[in-house]
């Protein structure tokens, strides 16, 4: 809560501590009204009750101003939500932007290994909770407070001590026990939520691979699966909801055992003659009203209890260290000449298992370098230390001699454009997915870049153009289509440093060779890092890095690594052998 308080009262927004007074105040309005209006309604009672002839106009009197008290507790209750919503919104969306703002500066080791279903579950049940954690804490915990005080002291004015004595009893017994089985219950919300967010991540991983499920007909499977996390959501969910029946049943005992009592004792005290009608009346409603928010007590007690826990869940977000952080004061790099050099890196995902050792490269300005090697050589992990979503262990890497690790990210990955293996696409249209290279382009823009990426045809050709959805992670295009979008989005940034990462190894030779056509033309001017499986892909790059176990073990033009018949050439040869292999078994058919 003392976290979350600067969001409540926040600095430099006069405008919502006014409404946070405005609605306190009215707080204790409705509350003055809802006390007053028992009085009214016992000495109603009690006029009418009187011997001889009763005073109609004050009892008439008597029931307009409990009438008018009814009315005003409404109304003054209703101004209180309207004044306070705003505070609990705009408290409610600060502390989610920060969430979310902090999501994206957490490193990609994070991002790998939570489920999108556990992270969201939790932004979005911390963020309900606050809201109900509010209401109950300022306009139900805080009222209830003011109100046990002032009827204590009504009481203890008409009755005397021993009732003070006995409400005081109940109401200590009442908040005991429903901290006690509240405490109990808790344990088994939690319970029920961790397997809540198992069960949604389960179902949010199952649909977002839903092509793989498809092509290993594994529905079923994926049936069972979530079957087994929904069903031990659901036996959690009863025992939640079954200890809920037995904290109602307990209140229930303790508050009514209190309201027969005291009305007992207020009849005993009108046959003795020194208590009214009305006093009973008094008694039944005071308690009613009191009774009434603590009956609430067990619901709105484990609401707030949870809500700390949703809370404090969100809060860990926001504790996350940040693997990856700008060094304090950190300047903006400036490239004139965009040069990339490596030197001397090393670098693994875990201390126990390193991808590269000690690797140094450099792709001077202007120059297509490319890297080339077996599976698990450590090529895809140079780009992303050159995006800098990790720090190398030792070495550094410069851009045009600045080390990265000592300028911001943001202006680093503003120099640098990527055009990656696996295009994923944001669901939303096609000018949506290529304007996401620049903030707020021009159409113009858009178009020339899908122009430039040859695409723009195929777009023309599509009914509503730019505005087509391309669905869930672009699976509405092709893989040719995805990497054409890729590229023009890639081409409206404009960057000076290019880093194609395998970027035609999924496609057919048809496509692929289209797509080169457009890449040699799009890295013209450009320095370019080429990561390539296939090797034809990187024949006319200036120099060629060949890479084995994380580190390189050749180096030069495509015709000098084939003359020095090492591993590059193996490579080649092989693949050439592969590529062959479909044309002679088509000659052979035919």
């Amino acid at each position: 809560m003392r976290r979350f308080l600067p969001y409540l009262w926040p600095e430099g927004r006069p405008d919502l501590k006014r409404r946070i007074i405005g609605a306190s105040i009215l707080v204790v309005l409705a509350k003055g009204v809802v006390l007053a209006m028992p009085l009214a309604y016992a000495r109603a009672v009690d006029t009418m009750a009187a011997d001889g002839d009763p005073a109609v106009m004050v009892a008439m009197a008597m029931v307009i101003a409990y009438a008018a008290g009814r009315f005003g507790s409404v109304l003054f209750d209703q101004l209180r939500n309207i004044i306070f919503n705003r505070v609990g919104q705009e408290s409610v969306f600060g502390l989610a932007e920060d969430v979310f703002a902090r999501l994206h500066q957490l490193s990609l080791r994070f991002h790998l290994s939570r489920r999108t279903g556990e992270v969201t579950r939790v932004v979005e049940r911390g963020t309900k909770s606050i809201n109900l954690m509010l209401y109950f804490l300022l306009f139900n915990i805080a009222p209830t407070a003011i109100e046990l005080v002032v009827v204590s002291a009504i009481f203890w004015t008409l009755f005397g001590w021993e009732m003070v004595a006995a409400v005081a009893v109940t109401v200590v017994s009442f908040i005991w026990i429903t901290q006690a089985i509240t405490e109990w219950r808790v344990k088994l919300r939690k319970e029920m939520n961790d397997l809540d967010g198992q069960a949604m991540a389960r179902a949010v991983d199952s649909l977002l691979n839903f092509e793989t499920v498809k092509y290993f007909g594994a529905e079923e499977r994926e049936r069972d699966r979530y079957s087994r996390s929904a069903g031990a959501y659901a036996e959690a969910a009863i025992k939640t909801e079954n200890s809920l029946g037995v904290l109602n049943i307990v209140q229930a005992v303790i508050l009514n055992l209190m309201m027969g009592g005291a009305m007992a004792w207020t009849v005993w005290g009108w046959s003795q003659g020194w208590l009214t009608p009305g006093d009973l009346v008094l008694v039944n409603t005071y308690l009613m009203q009191l009774f009434r928010p603590l009956d609430m007590l067990g619901w709105v007690y484990r609401t707030i209890r949870q809500g700390m826990i949703d809370m404090a869940d969100m809060f860990r977000l926001l504790d996350k260290p940040v693997e990856v952080d700008d060094k304090p004061g950190a300047p903006a790099l400036i490239t004139r000449r965009p040069g990339v050099t490596f030197e001397n890196v090393s670098f693994g995902y875990d201390k126990d298992r390193q991808i590269l050792h000690g690797l140094s490269f450099e792709a001077p300005a202007g120059s297509t370098v490319a890297l080339v090697g077996p599976s698990g050589a450590g090529k895809s992990t140079i780009g992303r230390l050159l995006f800098r979503f990790y720090d190398p262990w030792e070495g550094r890497i410069c851009v045009d001699g600045q080390d990265i690790a000592l300028v911001t990210q943001h202006s680093l990955r503003q120099q640098i454009g990527i055009v990656p293996q696996d295009t994923v696409l944001f669901n939303d249209t096609v000018r949506y997915n290529i304007a996401y290279g620049r903030d707020d382009p021009s159409d113009d823009q858009v178009r020339q870049a899908a122009e430039d990426a040859s695409i723009l045809p195929f777009i023309q050709e599509l009914p509503k153009g730019f505005d087509t959805e391309v669905g869930e992670r672009g699976l509405k295009l092709s893989g040719g289509e995805k990497q054409r979008v890729a590229i023009a989005r890639t081409l409206l940034k404009d960057p000076p440093i290019l880093l194609l990462d395998e970027a035609t190894s999924a496609l057919d030779s048809r496509t692929e060779q289209d797509i080169m056509s457009t890449l040699k033309r799009v890295s013209a001017d450009r320095t370019t890092i080429a990561i390539a499986h296939r090797l034809s892909t990187i024949a006319d790059a200036d120099l060629i890095n060949v890479m084995e176990s994380g580190r390189i073990v050749e180096q030069g033009s495509h015709v000098e690594l084939l003359r020095r018949d090492g591993l590059y050439a193996e490579m080649w040869n092989r693949q050439q052998n592969e590529d062959a292999d479909p044309e002679e078994e088509r000659d052979a058919a035919e």
